[in-house]
């Protein structure tokens, strides 16, 4: 059947029409040969602002309302006997959504049925895909802002600017820069050196399924790993995170209102262990692309080597595992722009984004003017609801973030070699509040320094003047992780000396900002070492993972003599 035949019966239902329809009229202006991406506008949500109001609205929706949220499969829902609640983390009594964990013969189902949707999908042409996630791009941008923007703030407890900073900005970022990038790294076609010889590339999807495991953090990546794959062709199931189950269900809902085809991506709340067991034991498995944790992440790649000999494919494996990020100061460095840039690294979103600054190393002449700058600012600092506009950190996620976290303060609060300079205070009896914490370590090599919290701790080495040097190499080593790190300098034989320390240190890397805030197209995002494969999603390489590059010669002079020109 052509390729023309397979697109006209993919199109054929009128509700799929009447989609394509709609989308053309969302982006009447969008030319996917000349289109070039921009960076999403952030809106101020300032009092009396327009936006701030309709963010209200969308909020009292959703704050007394638990959703339902079932098992997608196709067009089929599904509801099974285990079912499970995501709650306001900063009230936890309240639910906010009601969903369900899929059984291994539901996941197998989707996974049946997201290949069945395959072939038509990697046939449908890329500017029709993109289309698509264009259309999706320009629903969060508008219409459905407020929605992500509100089940992301109840349900992850992000203040209003993180939330836009991530439901909002980011993921419409990554739909549209993906689709630019799609088209970049597709054009190129091979030498054909005569006229008797024609050489293409031909980009395919992979053969099987992706599977997206995602996490609580970021709603902008839980809508990201499960629609890179799709747009260049792929189908995949989505496992969302039971702590960001309403948001990621609101993104899946706008993605196929803006056309998406049932069973491209197929929406699969699961048990983790269950879900990696059986995806992993299916020959068709085409790559995992995940964001969490680093055990989880060695378990699946262990999973999949013990099932190697089964898979129709070799499995490409994606990982962004977080990090235990750095800020190093030297002695020459702005001191206001190192108070203030730590506090915003650290502290942000509770610490809990994967470049969050975990460890600061500094001149022990300067920590005391920084000290005072930042307890100056941390004492303005107040945790309350995401819902309150002044509020700059809420809870933590879930109880096992707020007793791990409550861990390492207890450690500190015992250790001889440290002592709390800020915070320490754990509240868990409305909400996961943990105070943002400073701890002072006269040891650099203490576990506090090497291992990630995820939380809102900041750990500070006070290193002697002049031997800065030593310290940015020991501090260069001292984490298995390199995601993300920063420093601070002005002299220029100082910064040449770090940036070259720090060569292996960080996959994205400051001078003179703090160690959060990459931006998609700006800032492709992800590091080394235990951090993942820093496959630098953001960026145009990131989505050479999901093609299967077919290379076509085709000879129209036939060949005629088997002599070897060397044998005349």
């Amino acid at each position: 059947m052509s390729n023309i035949r397979l697109l006209q019966n993919f199109l054929r239902s009128s509700s799929r029409l009447q989609h394509v329809r709609w989308a053309s009229s969302l982006i009447q202006n969008y030319d996917f040969e000349s289109f070039v991406a921009a960076n999403e506008h952030m809106p101020s949500y300032g009092p009396d602002s327009p936006e701030r109001k309709q963010l209200y609205e969308a909020l009292n929706k959703y704050k007394d309302t638990t959703t339902d949220i079932p098992i997608v499969i196709g067009d089929e829902e599904f509801r099974t006997k285990d079912v499970r609640y995501q709650v306001m983390p900063f009230d936890h009594q309240k639910k906010t959504a009601k969903f369900y964990y899929a059984t291994p013969d539901i996941i197998q189902k989707a996974i049946d049925n997201s290949l069945k949707a395959r072939k038509q999908w990697e046939l449908t042409p890329l500017e029709k895909r993109a289309e698509i996630f264009m259309t999706a791009a320009e629903m969060i941008s508008k219409q459905k802002r407020m929605d992500v923007m509100a089940t992301t703030m109840l349900g992850q407890a992000k203040n209003i600017w993180q939330a836009e900073i991530d439901a909002a900005a980011e993921l419409v970022d990554f739909l549209r820069f993906n689709c630019q990038f799609s088209r970049d790294i597709t054009r190129y076609q091979p030498l054909s050196p005569s006229e008797s010889v024609n050489n293409s590339a031909i980009y395919r999807g992979c053969e099987g399924f992706w599977a997206a495991i995602t996490p609580f953090n970021f709603t902008a990546i839980g809508g990201h790993l499960c629609s890179a794959p799709a747009l260049m062709g792929n189908v995949s199931l989505w496992k969302p995170s039971d702590t960001a189950m309403l948001s990621n269900y609101t993104v899946f809902k706008i993605f196929r209102e803006a056309g998406l085809p049932p069973g491209v991506i197929n929406f699969v709340p699961a048990d983790g262990p269950v879900f990696g067991d059986v995806i992993t034991k299916s020959p068709h498995l085409a790559g995992v692309n995940f964001t969490g944790s680093v055990r989880t992440f060695k378990t699946i790649w262990k999973l999949v080597a013990q099932n190697l000999d089964n898979y129709v494919s070799y499995p490409r494996l994606i990982g962004e595992c977080g990090g235990k990020n750095f800020h190093f100061v030297h002695k020459s460095a702005d001191v206001k722009s190192v108070a203030v840039g730590t506090v915003r690294s650290a502290f942000e979103y509770g610490g809990q984004k994967c470049s969050a600054c975990s460890r600061m190393y500094i001149p022990q002449s300067m920590w005391p003017e920084v000290k005072q700058k930042m307890l100056d600012i941390l004492k303005e600092i107040q945790l309350g609801s995401p819902l309150d506009n002044k509020i700059f950190l809420s809870a933590v996620i879930d109880d096992k973030a707020f007793n791990r976290i409550k861990s390492y303060i207890e450690y500190a609060k015992n250790s001889p070699n440290l002592s709390i300079v800020a915070g320490g205070k754990c509240d868990d009896s409305q909400g996961y509040f943990v105070q943002p914490t400073v701890i002072e370590t006269s040891d650099p090599q203490d576990k506090i320094m090497q291992e990630e919290i995820f939380g809102p701790v900041l750990s500070v080495f006070p290193y002697p003047d002049d031997e800065y040097f030593k310290y940015a190499q020991m501090a260069s080593k001292t984490s298995p992780f390199a995601l993300t790190g920063a420093i601070f300098v002005k002299d220029s034989v100082a910064r040449e000396e770090l940036v070259d320390t720090f060569r292996e240190s960080a996959g994205n890397f400051y001078i003179n900002d703090k160690s959060t805030g990459s931006v998609v197209g700006q800032q492709p995002f992800g590091g080394d070492r235990l951090s993942g494969t820093n496959d630098k999603a953001g960026g145009p390489h990131y989505l050479m993972k999901f093609l299967s590059v077919k290379c076509v010669k085709e000879t129209k002079t036939p060949l005629k003599e088997w002599l070897l020109p060397s044998m005349k």
